[in-house]
């Protein structure tokens, strides 16, 4: 007897576990000893410009594809080796994709990995829409996403990005693991991210720690002390 296939998961469960995710990237929920599900980088592969890295040469999994040529339409960067078809190379440097997007996303401590082939699919069914719109041929061989140019990816992910636009909330959301991953490495912790020479962090020039893998600021961002507190100031910070 065949069994019932799993019930695929609705948009508010999406919504929810995006959320969710979201809230524990920001309460720092995530913990050093998270790291090693991660990506790591090992000291022996020399790392280049910003800390590219050589990849495969196969094009990954439908939902891997998809999910890292939409991250890389909200951080773009350079292809990963020659015919890479995921990422489009509309920008110099790494992108949200070689700074681990997708590996933040499949983060087993935030729980979503089983969500993200449903992302993907609305993903794909809304590029197909906009081909059929626009009158673009995509390759079968691709998922619709990663068949768009560069051009109608931004336009695309433009109109899912609008305010009042459906599911809106949920494109947001992804948009989101991808500025994250680029910024913050949120997936490793910041020290182990910079020893490991983290694309994203490399590039924006993030500072090493000290020593002791402290980050200490001895100069005032200003160049002058700041103010006293206002000694009216309520214990939880608010003016009196």
């Amino acid at each position: 007897m065949l069994s019932e296939p799993p019930a695929r998961p609705t948009r508010r469960r999406l919504l929810v576990g995006l959320t969710a995710a979201v809230a524990a990237l920001r309460a720092g929920e995530l913990t050093a000893e998270a790291a090693p599900s991660a990506r790591s980088v090992p000291e022996s592969v020399p790392v280049d410009r910003a800390g590219l890295q050589p990849a495969s040469l196969a094009l990954p999994d439908p939902t891997t594809a998809t999910l890292e040529a939409f991250a890389d339409t909200m951080v773009p960067g350079e292809k990963r080796y020659g015919g890479d078809v995921v990422i489009a190379g509309a920008a110099p440097g790494p992108g949200a994709v070689q700074a681990g997007a997708v590996e933040l996303l499949n983060l087993p401590e935030l729980g979503i990995g089983v969500l993200l082939p449903e992302l993907a699919l609305l993903v794909n069914t809304r590029a197909l829409a906009y081909a059929a719109t626009h009158g673009r041929i995509l390759l079968p061989t691709q998922p619709p996403f990663v068949a768009l140019r560069f051009t109608d990816r931004t336009a695309l992910a433009g109109e899912l990005l609008t305010p009042g636009a459906p599911d809106r909330q949920l494109y947001v959301l992804l948009a989101l693991f991808a500025a994250a991953a680029f910024d913050t490495a949120a997936h490793l912790h910041t020290a182990v991210a910079i020893r490991q020479r983290h694309p994203g962090l490399a590039w924006i020039g993030f500072p090493a720690p000290g020593a002791d893998g402290l980050w200490r600021f001895p100069d005032y961002s200003y160049g002058r002390r700041l103010a006293s507190e206002h000694p009216l100031t309520t214990r939880g910070g608010h003016p009196a």
